[in-house]
């Protein structure tokens, strides 16, 4: 069999991919990939991931050079989920978020509201030019 058969992809053939930084093991975004996504990861070793709002492959760091390097794939136990095993690269510290924050979870409820608390690193006008 396949090892990409082995996935469960859901209705449209995508199925969500967590990436987590080696290391600190922070959770630095979660998006979707399709096959070829996936297929295109493990034979460069970069995350690639499918977008839903570009309806493409999109390379993470293309425009804005914060590469995902990947040190490990793993399937959850219901081979519904990919998580990334990821070193990020372009900027020190990592930047994963495209608000210019290290990681996209960088709200904190409390008392009944989202907080940012995370630092913008890099302004997004700066990365996205």
């Amino acid at each position: 069999m396949n090892w990409l058969d082995e996935v469960k992809w859901d209705a449209q053939g995508l199925v969500p991919a967590i990436a987590q930084e080696v290391g600190s093991n922070d959770v630095l975004m979660v998006a979707f990939m399709n096959r070829d996504a996936l297929a295109r990861t493990a034979e460069i070793g970069e995350a690639v991931y499918w977008s839903r709002s570009r309806n493409r492959l999109w390379h993470k760091g293309e425009e804005s050079g914060h590469i995902q390097k990947v040190r490990e794939l793993r399937l959850d136990c219901d081979n519904d989920v990919v998580l990334l095993k990821v070193e990020q690269l372009g900027h020190s510290p990592g930047i994963a978020c495209h608000t210019g924050r290290h990681s996209c979870f960088f709200q904190v409820y409390k008392d009944g509201a989202w907080h940012a608390v995370d630092p913008v690193l890099k302004d997004p006008e700066r990365i996205y030019k």
